[in-house]
């Protein structure tokens, strides 16, 4: 996990930072009125900036080799250029600043904006497309799809920035850091056009009976304990990502994540039947089967078995 802030009033101090922090570029700005404070967290691939750049900032950059959005608070961001379009951004913006593998410049215009950056490959992995045959999974447009789906996104990033990724616990997870790059990936399909959604129309149904059902179950009780999307539990089934979630749909009235949610609930439950008290808790228990969101980790606990997982605890 790494976190850091960065404040500087100069020029070429603040060129030397992004450099470091994100890639080769150049800026440009007037000597005299600079100012500029980022700060980040980050777990895994995944890193959450948020800068206050509080002058006029020309930027010329190369590659990112990451996938990167951009969600402006205040100010403007004018002129932005990448991959044969052009564009301008103000507050309540949320966009996918430039393809992984593309140069990009433009203009800050004393604004405050967040910058969320993760592995393209999350994308590929989320979405369950095998990247054999179909190939990487990339976004078709720079923004979202929607009002809605904007919004939905930048509460998921708020989410993570504020609560998940400073929270130490995280790092202590290798279930937990799957699960919040799954959300984020997840998220970021839900909200821009992408290539999945092509490949998924062209998916049908055919294999949706009960064997497809019992060979990924058999799959996910055996894999309770590793990081499992959903393209794994299609491939163990020898099926489709759709064939697998309509099978499970049909047949259990469920999705595949969620029959393993519910494996892992039950995990968490035997922990804290057998745990001590005194030395168990049920943020830690939870955690490490991949619960970062406390609220919902005790709604889901308490529907499944009638009670708090502090209850369960203490008996």
């Amino acid at each position: 996990m790494e976190s850091l802030t960065f404040e500087s009033r100069d020029l070429a101090r603040t060129e030397e930072f992004l450099n470091r922090a994100y890639t080769k570029m150049r800026i440009g700005g007037g000597t005299d009125d600079v100012s500029a404070r980022i700060t980040r967290e980050a777990v895994g691939s995944i890193s959450i900036d948020r800068l206050d750049i509080g002058f006029e900032m020309k930027y010329d950059a190369d590659p990112l080799g990451k996938i990167c959005l951009c969600v402006v608070e205040a100010g403007t961001v004018q002129d932005h250029a990448t991959d044969g379009w052009q564009d301008a951004f103000g507050p309540g913006d949320v966009v996918s600043f430039a393809p992984p593998d593309r140069p990009y410049a433009g203009k800050v215009c004393r604004s405050r904006y967040s910058i969320t950056m993760f592995d393209p490959a999350l994308l590929t992995r989320a979405a369950g497309v095998d990247n054999r045959t179909g190939g990487p999974v990339r976004l078709l447009d720079h923004r979202p799809h929607s009002a809605a789906a904007a919004r939905h996104l930048v509460s998921t990033i708020n989410y993570l920035g504020d609560q998940v990724l400073p929270d130490s616990t995280v790092r202590t997870s290798t279930l937990l850091q799957s699960s919040v790059s799954r959300l984020l990936a997840s998220s970021v399909l839900a909200a821009f056009p992408n290539t999945a959604l092509i490949a998924q129309d062209r998916a049908d149904g055919r294999d949706a009976h009960p064997r497809t059902v019992q060979r990924a179950i058999a799959f996910l009780e055996s894999s309770v304990d590793q990081d499992v999307a959903v393209g794994d539990v299609a491939a163990a089934a020898g099926v489709t990502v759709r064939a697998v979630q309509t099978a499970f749909q049909r047949h259990l009235g469920t999705t595949p994540m969620a029959y393993l949610r519910q494996l892992r609930l039950a995990e968490v439950c035997t922990e804290l039947l057998v745990g001590d008290p005194a030395k168990l808790s049920v943020t830690a228990v939870a955690a490490r089967w991949g619960f970062h969101h406390l609220g919902r980790f005790a709604a889901a606990y308490r529907e499944r078995y009638g009670e708090l997982p502090s209850t369960t605890l203490g008996r």
